[in-house]
């Protein structure tokens, strides 16, 4: 029999798949119908989504806490349950308020929520393979982001925009529910096992009393050394938020159709789905810092290239260096603070720096919108999405961890 941690590891791609309706590329093909539909303006929807995003923050840091707590077997379903009624919730709303609440729980539950119980359910089983591992539940994301949009542009042909969110409420519920309760363990001591499969427990692994004190909210928050960390791990939701969520309207302002806006994902997908594996690798030998900088370069190259989409070929260009950004930000992101504060109290210090990079994924569209509105076009903007990953490479570079707990 393999190692049961690879079958947990298999749950967490299929759940990080199944968070899709949350996600910005999620959200993405609906924006156009929904202005279309309700009347609601592009920087009014960019606006609820911010402040439903903001929420979501909050929400994901107290559910990163339950978990700890009380166990992603036991979070998770009620998690997947909430969602599909959250998609319901969408498809129903009709107005500022009923948007408002159901942005909200679906980016709370979406990209907060059903995610970092992904990451949480494998960190716990891994620590020499962590990379390895959370690159194959990267697969997951990539293959949302590849298969979320065109699905739903088509669902929305056949059966309108509210119909496709009933529609992906009930594939959540299908997907994960049953499959959390069969199939995840919380830890591989639960079951006489060690990480990675050893015969031992991974070496220098410790509970100490200082690492639990790193894991207390009000320590995580108030020290230098996590946000030195989280203001750059901050750059990539920002800026890849904000692209996404406009994609659509970009495209549009350039002479390209919405379709090929939602099938571009495609390549996204297959870029960030090899690129994470890669990146797994590559972080289970040499750590996360040095592969942090260099995709802070890389995403500054990608996101210029926003300015440079002149005919489909290029388009698909585009989108596939922003999914090599995004497949290595994927792995960087869940193996980090596993790597560095250790399994000890890791839903606290995972739910702050998730708190923290929904909050800048909030605020991502707002900007990009109201820099359109007041130039008339997305090349100032884009500009100024382009130099934040300048500056979030030179924190990388000065970043100095704090004494590691291994495990």
């Amino acid at each position: 029999m393999p190692f049961y941690g690879w079958f947990i590891v298999a749950v967490g791609a299929i759940v990080s798949f199944s968070s899709g309706p949350g996600q910005s590329f999620g959200f993405s093909p609906f924006i156009d119908a929904i202005i279309a539909d309700t009347g609601l303006s592009r920087t009014t929807i960019s606006a609820l989504y911010a402040v439903g995003t903001t929420v979501s923050a909050m929400m994901v840091y107290i559910v990163s806490r339950m978990v700890d707590r009380h166990g992603v077997r036991r979070v998770l379903p009620l998690v997947a349950l909430a969602m599909g009624l959250a998609c319901m919730g969408m498809a129903g709303a009709t107005g500022f308020i009923t948007f408002f609440i159901a942005f909200a729980a679906l980016r709370a539950l979406g990209q907060g929520s059903m995610t970092i119980n992904s990451t949480l359910m494998v960190a716990q089983w891994f620590v020499a393979r962590r990379g390895r591992a959370m690159a194959i539940v990267g697969l997951g994301a990539a293959a949302s982001s590849a298969i979320f949009p065109p699905v739903s542009r088509a669902l929305m042909n056949e059966l309108g925009w509210r119909g496709a969110y009933v529609v992906l409420g009930v594939a959540v519920w299908a997907l994960v529910i049953p499959l959390v309760l069969i199939v995840v363990r919380e830890r591989p001591e639960d079951v006489g096992l060690h990480p990675d499969g050893a015969d031992h427990p991974p070496s220098g692994e410790r509970g100490s009393a200082r690492v639990g004190a790193l894991a207390r909210p009000g320590n995580v928050l108030t020290t230098w050394r996590f946000w030195h960390l989280a203001l750059p791990m901050c750059v990539p939701s920002f800026v890849v938020t904000a692209l996404v969520f406009h994609q659509t309207s970009i495209f549009a302002e350039r002479g390209l159709s919405a379709n090929l806006a939602a099938g571009v994902f495609v390549a996204y997908a297959i870029a960030s789905a090899g690129c994470s594996l890669l990146a797994g690798f590559l972080i289970d030998r040499a750590g996360p810092q040095r592969l942090f900088f260099g995709n802070m370069l890389l995403l500054s190259v990608a996101t210029a290239g926003a300015l440079a989409l002149v005919s489909p070929m290029a388009a698909v260009i585009y989108a596939a260096v922003l999914g090599l950004t995004g497949g290595i930000q994927s792995v960087i992101g869940m193996v980090a603070w596993a790597h560095y504060y250790g399994r000890h109290g890791l839903g606290r210090v995972q739910g702050a720096a998730s708190m923290v990079g929904i909050a800048a994924s909030a605020i991502g569209p707002l900007p990009l919108a109201a820099l359109r509105s007041l130039s008339d076009g997305y090349t100032a903007g884009i500009i100024a999405m382009a130099a934040l990953p300048l500056l979030g490479a030179v924190l990388v570079a000065t970043y100095r961890p704090p004494e590691r707990a291994s495990g």
